[in-house]
């Protein structure tokens, strides 16, 4: 099997704004003022769990603006990623090695991230082509110096840190140059979105875009 990267548009967004926001969606109607929130911070993407009931439709909704990369992450099945793909999730997001999943993605040449935090898991995923993984959940597992240490024996394996991730730490991956971009919740935390406070993500938003860019 041959695993599907990140395309040149993905891997690269990613690049440029070093934080892909996780959000879980309880109603479907906060995605497109999410949305409007998080590009107004500077962060025009977002990785959609679908941990709840609302995520698919909420993919389908923020997938429809064009300046919006939305994907969709907690994908454990195949038929997850069909459902994903076909609501308009350009990247698919797995918590770890998802055989079939990574098929899916690859019959339909959208990207698949999926997640190793071991050599072993690593070298699988390297074997089936990928190339970006998701290290996860990255505080847990060794944080950066885990990282760091993994990065000698795989060079051409780049890696998007999430679990554990904030405003206080970020940088402290983002300075490794195996890092292509983190993954974090706290831009949109399950209270901003349970109150509406759109305007905080905002702040919040510009306030990682400007730590990333420090870093």
């Amino acid at each position: 099997m041959t695993g599907t990267a990140p395309g040149p548009g993905v891997a690269g967004l990613f690049a440029a704004v070093r934080l892909i926001p996780v959000i879980t969606l309880q109603d479907a109607a906060q995605a497109g003022p999410l949305a409007d929130a998080l590009k107004a911070g500077g962060l025009p993407c977002a990785e959609v769990t679908l941990r709840t009931d609302a995520a698919e439709e909420a993919v389908r909704i923020m997938s429809q603006d064009p300046d919006m990369l939305v994907g969709a992450g907690t994908v454990l099945g195949e038929d997850q990623a069909e459902r994903a793909i076909g609501a308009g999730a350009r990247f698919i997001v797995t918590p770890g090695l998802r055989g079939r999943v990574m098929r899916a993605c690859q019959d339909r040449s959208v990207p698949v991230i999926p997640g190793a935090v071991t050599a072993t898991e690593i070298g699988t995923a390297l074997d089936d082509g990928v190339r970006v993984v998701k290290f996860f959940p990255a505080a847990t597992m060794g944080g950066p110096a885990a990282l760091r240490a993994l990065a000698g024996p795989f060079p051409m394996m780049r890696f998007i840190p999430t679990g554990g991730v904030t405003a206080g730490n970020m940088a402290d991956y983002l300075r490794l140059s195996c890092v292509l971009a983190v993954g974090g919740s706290w831009v949109v935390a399950p209270d901003l979105l349970a109150s509406g406070n759109y305007a905080e993500v905002t702040r919040l938003a510009k306030q990682a875009v400007s730590l990333a860019g420090g870093a």
